[in-house]
């Protein structure tokens, strides 16, 4: 796999076809990466779900999330972020298996089981959440 990350950023309006494109994309980049099939459908429902999760927290002012979807060498990375409340994306107690729902929302920790790691931070108003899914020692697809 080449040294340099492939990386794709969208800016999307909050409908769920648009979450399901964006784990389509995380699916797309796993499978190229050498996941099972198993791992890939997992990593793209942890995005779909993480994605419906942040729809939650815009609001008219800033209606689009951006994603960026990355691939590594040794990881694919999914940010979700957006303008406004500083709220994370998904529950973090949730993330940590504290919690069996997030935030009432009905997402289970279960929905997060396709990622190894998930980061939270604010900026100048903007949130960013961060899901991680760390690549084995596998041959990548060409």
């Amino acid at each position: 796999m080449a040294t340099e990350p492939k990386a794709l950023e969208i800016q999307i309006d909050a409908d769920p076809r648009f979450a399901a494109a964006v784990g389509g994309a995380a699916h797309y980049l796993a499978d190229t990466a050498g996941l099972n099939e198993v791992a890939s459908a997992q990593l793209q429902s942890s995005v779909v779900t993480a994605c419906l999760e942040a729809f939650a927290h815009l609001s008219a002012e800033n209606s689009r999330l951006k994603v960026t979807l990355a691939q590594f060498a040794d990881r694919i990375e999914v940010a979700l972020a957006h303008l406004g409340e500083s709220l994370p994306a998904v529950g973090l107690d949730a993330i940590a298996g504290f919690a069996a729902q997030i935030g009432g929302s009905g997402v289970s920790p279960a929905g997060l089981a396709g990622v190894d790691r998930v980061q939270y931070q604010t900026n100048a108003g903007e949130t960013v959440t961060r899901l991680t899914k760390y690549l084995s020692k596998v041959n990548p697809k060409i």
